[in-house]
């Protein structure tokens, strides 16, 4: 069976901010306390260098408890360091603009759930929509993909999660209040077509496995954040990349491998100028055997663990 909240949270950890824009007006709930924070050693992060240049690799979750603590004092002299910030992408401050992307690519109001699914399926959408407080009209013109990603999205909010205080918000934030420039591997309408490529029938068995693991998104969540906060790559790799490597091959190249060769040579390039460049992306492009620093080290570019 296809496991959706193992997908979701390598999808998501590159789009549900976008994703966020259009559904919390939806799905918002009170954020719950957060916990109190660990002694650790911090989220992990890596640097190249050459002899005028340095480039810090920090891996980031785009969903966050706003009161979760994760900065470090290596992390700030990394990010106060730099000359410019990289993220996955630099769009999103215009709500309008993402809403018409989420329109054009996450709706068809002419062939919606309601005729996608068999009479059986929608029974068990409409139930998963109730018991998450959302109408489930307001779904039925979605794709089966962003309803699963929405139906999947209401728990992890009501645990507390909130896209604007993901990491890379944060990191975005404080690039502009020093004036730094920010630029971006991808654009947004990049990142949702990886949703939108899946084919229906995956897309709606998406749909059905989201419904039936809504309970446990939120605790899945929080697995990988643990890891995440202590710098446990292994953990990471396990919760964002191990299953989807072996049993979604074709997904895994579409979503890590491909892009990973792409950033890759894309900061090899940047390696050719001088400066240093601060490198955020979300974790699973930064763990395991297909990570940026796999394919740096094939064009004999080493990351250290910093």
């Amino acid at each position: 069976m296809f496991d959706p909240l193992r997908t979701f949270k390598v999808l998501a950890v590159s789009a549900v901010a976008l994703l966020g824009m259009a559904c919390s007006a939806a799905t918002a709930a009170p954020p719950a306390a957060a916990a109190p924070p660990a002694a650790q050693a911090g989220p992990a992060m890596w640097v190249v260098r050459d002899e005028d240049s340095t480039i810090y690799l920090f891996g980031t979750v785009h969903l966050m408890k706003p009161d979760k603590k994760w900065r470090t004092p290596r992390f700030e002299e990394a990010f106060n360091s730099a000359d410019e910030i990289w993220l996955e992408i630099n769009e999103g401050e215009d709500p309008a603009a993402m809403q018409g992307l989420i329109m054009q690519l996450g709706m068809d109001a002419s062939n919606p759930l309601s005729k996608r699914l068999t009479p059986e399926q929608y029974a068990r959408f409409e139930a998963a929509a109730t018991k998450a407080g959302v109408p489930a009209a307001a779904l039925d013109p979605m794709k089966p993909w962003m309803a699963g990603i929405t139906l999947s999205f209401v728990p992890m909010m009501k645990a507390g999660y909130d896209p604007n205080a993901g990491i890379d918000n944060a990191i975005k934030a404080g690039g502009a209040a020093a004036a730094k420039p920010i630029r971006a591997f991808e654009t947004a309408e990049q990142q949702l077509r990886f949703f939108d490529s899946l084919p229906n029938d995956v897309q709606v068995e998406f749909l059905m496995s989201s419904i039936d693991e809504m309970d446990e998104s939120a605790g899945m969540l929080d697995a990988m954040v643990d890891y995440w906060v202590i710098g446990d790559t292994k953990g990471l790799e396990r919760e964002l990349v191990s299953e989807m490597k072996d049993k979604y091959p074709d997904l895994y190249k579409l979503l890590l491998v491909d892009r990973n060769t792409a950033w890759a040579d894309t900061l090899a390039k940047r390696l050719e100028g001088k400066g240093v460049s601060f490198v955020a992306v979300g974790s699973a492009h930064l763990v395991g055997e297909d990570s940026v620093q796999h394919f740096l080290a094939r064009k004999g570019i080493k990351a250290e663990r910093y």
